[in-house]
């Protein structure tokens, strides 16, 4: 099923939080979120545990994110993190090859096993046992716990972003400029 996307901003982020994280990234994210202190503040340690804290490979976390994005149509999400993508050595090719189907791309063994996974999460809410097999050869328990956290914690991100209708921050790209495959 193929929902469409809000055009308008359905719930305006709070003025006074933006204002103070005007400069910040994800600025309207933040400002929205801000409407509820308690939840926000959760939310924010979360995000910062995963892209700051995790142990699994920061470029990896990154690919993932991304094809969450892609996969969920979170224009917001995905251009957020095509900037960080790039600054942790994301190439331009890839960014456009994580909103391809995963075999055009000559992707990484490991990259493409946690893009299968991301796929195989958003599509089914579950793994495939060939998909966890591959997995557990190469990353211990905990670290696959990671890539579930993340891809679980962007589907809700992507999802709050579509619903309230989260508009692009300044400088923000939104999807890459390629014509469709």
């Amino acid at each position: 099923m193929t929902m469409s996307r809000p055009t308008r901003v359905r719930v305006e982020p709070d003025p006074d939080v933006l204002a103070q994280n005007q400069d910040q990234n994800a600025a309207n994210m933040i400002a929205t979120l801000g409407l509820h202190p308690e939840i926000a503040s959760g939310f924010g340690a979360l995000a910062n545990a995963i892209i700051n804290q995790a142990s699994t490979s920061r470029r990896q976390r990154g690919l993932v994110i991304l094809r969450m994005g892609w996969n969920c149509g979170s224009q917001y999400l995905f251009g957020q993190h095509t900037l960080l993508g790039r600054e942790i050595g994301i190439t331009e090719a890839e960014i456009v090859a994580v909103t391809r189907p995963l075999t055009t791309f000559p992707w990484a063994k490991d990259d493409r096993i946690v893009l299968e996974l991301a796929d195989e999460l958003y599509t089914d809410c579950g793994v495939t046992d060939p998909t966890w097999t591959k997995l557990a050869a190469r990353w211990p328990p905990k670290e696959i716990l990671e890539f579930l956290m993340i891809i679980g914690f962007y589907y809700m991100a992507s999802g709050i972003h579509n619903a309230v209708g989260i508009q692009l921050d300044d400088g923000v790209p939104g999807w890459p400029a390629v014509s469709p495959a």
